[in-house]
């Protein structure tokens, strides 16, 4: 035969037929060429890699910001404004939006936010939303349902 792929015989375990079977190697696999076609970023972008493992590329980082941080602030209107976690996680998210909106480039945006990459900055941000979610879920800020034992606290105990 003269395609790619190659082809195997193995025997039914019900009985003596023959049958064919399709094999690919792992260097020949379309689901590793289907996920690295989505990594590969535009020949003329600054940067071709953030040289962290798993971590991808993002060509359009101040969208996916926007996104996630316009997404953060509508979560954390589930929570009192009371609640310290609100108001300290609204401030810096508010902060970090004002600057994505001001900064259009990449590098100076980095420095502003100064927490390493912008796409470690996305992934901090994707979590932070997951945060709020389970934070508006749990409801951390409400009374406890019985009263906390009363060396709770007490340190070295």
């Amino acid at each position: 035969m003269a395609s790619s792929v190659t082809r195997v015989l193995r025997r039914s375990s019900m009985g003596q037929a023959l049958r064919l079977v399709p094999s690919c190697s792992m260097y020949d696999n379309p689901y590793i060429k289907r996920h690295k076609k989505k990594m590969q970023v535009s020949p003329d972008f600054y940067k071709q890699t953030t040289g962290l493992t798993g971590l991808k590329v993002s060509e359009h980082p101040h969208r996916a910001l926007t996104v996630v941080y316009g997404r953060i602030l509508r979560s954390l209107q589930k929570i009192p404004e009371t609640a310290a976690y609100r108001k300290y996680t609204e401030q810096i998210v508010k902060l970090r939006l004002q600057h994505v909106e001001s900064e259009p480039d990449v590098r100076k945006l980095e420095e502003k936010i100064g927490m390493g990459q912008i796409e470690e900055v996305i992934e901090q941000a994707e979590n932070e939303l997951q945060c709020v979610r389970a934070m508006a879920e749990h409801k951390p800020w409400e009374t406890l349902v019985e009263p906390a034992p009363v060396d709770q606290w007490k340190w070295p105990v």
